[in-house]
């Protein structure tokens, strides 16, 4: 018989929120792939498991998925963690599972902490609809398309920063067009000894931590866009306008593109709407 894919969440700082079932399964598997080997090692020593371990990391996912289905095959249980937190959630992973899916290999999960969630529950902000962008990107075409995609956005939002950076992006969204009232969480080092939530306006927390030098893991959560363009009603008119660009002869692409001019939705959103509707 094969072997299990467990996909294993860890601490986020504080060590007490191992679970029980987590700390058996790192004990019981053949083999566990981290994203930071030093660092699961340390984590291991202080639970006095001793485990052969494989890194599994951005740089190397894609060679290492093939190697560790085999092993999979092969009858061995891996254990699948990232540096903190739940794997491929803005972290490696999903790669894995997806081919273990498509290959038929047993996958499980043992669930724990999470960073977006932790940081979304603590901010108060409303949470029957979220969406985890991540890290931005740092410059370019690519960080302004991301930027403006979050001003628009009306589900509450997710952002992973480095602390060097949070007054920069926060400054970067105001300049996108964002709400200067929208609110805004900053959440640094959860669950750990100096663990700090700042929550405000967006333009208050931009001017209060331009001169701050924050150091930690830190999560910003923002309010979604409220009556943006990027709620149903506007959506279901840009795909209407593009559809109509579409019957009139338009390639999908530029009628997407026509739409986008003039509803001020991104194009890539209004193309995939206007592929899904057929």
């Amino acid at each position: 018989m094969g072997g299990t894919l467990y996909v294993v969440g860890t601490p986020i700082g504080n060590m007490g929120d191992l679970s029980e079932r987590a700390r058996d399964t790192l004990a019981r598997a053949d083999l566990v792939a981290a994203e930071d080997t030093r660092r699961t090692g340390s984590m291991l020593a202080r639970l006095g498991v001793r485990a052969r371990m494989v890194s599994f990391f951005d740089g190397n996912e894609r060679e290492r998925v093939p190697e560790l289905l085999e092993a999979l095959r092969g009858g061995s249980d891996v254990a699948l963690v990232s540096d903190a937190g739940m794997p491929s959630v803005s972290d490696p992973g999903y790669r894995l599972v997806a081919a273990c899916a498509e290959a038929g290999v047993p996958v499980d999960v043992v669930p724990g902490p999470s960073a977006a969630i932790a940081a979304l529950v603590v901010s108060g902000l409303p949470m029957d609809r979220f969406v985890v962008e991540g890290f931005l990107p740092r410059s370019g075409r690519a960080r302004a398309g991301r930027l403006a995609a979050v001003v628009a956005e009306p589900r509450t939002v997710v952002l992973f920063e480095s602390p060097r950076r949070v007054a920069r992006t926060l400054a970067d969204l105001l300049a996108s067009g964002a709400d200067p009232d929208r609110r805004v969480v900053v959440a640094r080092e959860l669950t750990k000894l100096h663990q700090e939530v700042l929550r405000g306006r967006l333009d208050d927390l931009a001017r209060d931590l331009a001169g701050r030098d924050l150091k930690g893991e830190v999560a910003l959560v923002v309010e979604g866009a409220a009556g943006g363009p990027e709620s149903a009603q506007g959506l279901d008119d840009a795909v209407r306008i593009a559809a109509a660009e579409v019957a009139a002869g338009a390639r999908k692409r530029d009628a997407a593109r026509a739409a986008a001019a003039r509803t001020g939705i991104p194009s890539a959103r209004i193309y995939e709407a206007l592929v899904a509707a057929g």
